[in-house]
This record gives C-alpha cells, structure tokens and sequence, in this order.
C-alpha cells in the first residue's frame, strides 16, 4: 500500500496579498473589505476602511492643486502603499489559513482504508457468485504469483501456508498451528465463528479475522 504524501505547499491568497503593491495602495479598501467579509474580521473591515481614507485623501492631496495639499496627498499615498502592502503580507496566514497537512493526511489514510474495505467486500461476492472465478482470480492467495486482481488483502483460510495465514490479525503461531491442524484434519471452514471454535480461539480476535479472511471450498 502506498504511502500518501503531504500535500504541496499552497499559494493560496498569494494574489490578493499583493494587490495593494501592484495598484499603489489604491486596491487596498477592496482586498481588505473582502478580508474582512471572508474572515468576518472587524479588525480587517477597520483596516478597509482605513486605508479607504488614505486613498480618498491622496486623491484629494493631489488634486488640491496647493503645494502643501501635494505634498500631503504624495505623504498618505505612500503611506498608504506601504503600510497595506505589509499588512496584506502579513496577514494572508490568518485571510488564508494554511492547509492542515496532518488532518488531509489522515482523510486520505481514511480514504485508502475504505477503499480497501470495498474492495475486500467485491472479492467476497465473486466468491460467493463464481468460486471457480474467484480461484482463478487468486482471491485470498497472495503467496501465489502472478496475482493482478486486487482483493483489499483477504486472506483465504482454507488455502494458505501457515506463513501466510498468521498474517491475520490477533494470530499467534499456536494459534496457526491449530487451525492447520484442524484444517488437515475436518477440511476447510466456512467462517470466521466456525475457525473460533474449531481452534478455540478468542472470541475478542473472531471479527478482526472476519474483516480480513475468505473461505473458498
């Protein structure tokens, strides 16, 4: 079974944080007030609204046509530029939170063990439907080779080296040792229960065994 790999890292609101450098401040009121509205922030909405006063006054600063009301205009434009580009730096973690790798990991471990449970539950239909079907797809053989079909890892009971059959879960090698023996002896099960009490095996380890054998006659 392969092993899932993390996932890359985003740049997820890499472009909305360097809207206000590329517009010069002036697309700072819009990215912020969309902060504020994706994060339901007030800090950001006083933010938008803040730097929503800056542009309107380096407007008004520049437009004065005073020399005093340029320079002022020229001093909140820059202003304005800087301090929305670093703040759109800086918060993009918290506008776009990083993707929690450790919790994606865990759905896709999930993922694979529920497909691996379906695939499990198709293979013991086909042998429940076709056993001749499912003797030529190896079902619950994995010691024989070449083998394409994937059965989700069943393990057939009835069929298997010893080495292969302690593979089951909660098994110990007496534990083995018994159901070779009993299997020598009255053939081959037809469950999970039916091994429990043929071998005497604990009852707390009969659906662990259910989940992963087969019983192919």
């Amino acid at each position: 079974m392969s092993v899932p790999r993390p996932p890359a890292p985003s740049s997820q609101g890499l472009g909305w944080a360097v809207v206000p450098l590329l517009t010069g401040g002036f697309g700072a009121p819009a990215s912020f007030l969309y902060a504020a509205l994706r994060r339901r922030s007030l800090a950001l909405g006083a933010a938008a609204a803040g730097y929503g006063a800056g542009v309107v006054g380096t407007c008004l600063g520049l437009g004065s046509g005073s020399a005093a009301g340029v320079a002022l205009g020229l001093f909140l434009f820059i202003l304005t530029w800087t301090v929305s580009t670093a703040h759109a730096l800086t918060a993009r973690p918290r506008v776009y939170p990083r993707p929690d790798v450790r919790g994606q990991m865990n759905e896709q471990v999930v993922a694979m063990a529920r497909q691996r449970r379906s695939l499990r539950e198709a293979a013991r239909k086909i042998v429940a439907d076709d056993p001749v079907l499912a003797r030529e797809l190896r079902v619950g053989r994995p010691d024989l080779m070449p083998r394409q079909f994937d059965d989700g890892g069943l393990i057939d009971v009835n069929h298997v080296p010893p080495e292969v059959l302690s593979r089951l879960p909660g098994l110990t090698y007496e534990m083995v040792d018994r159901i070779m023996q009993a299997r020598g002896q009255g053939g081959g099960f037809v469950s999970a229960e039916e091994v429990a009490v043929r071998c005497d095996l604990p009852p707390s380890i009969v659906s662990d065994i259910a989940e992963y054998s087969v019983f192919i006659r």
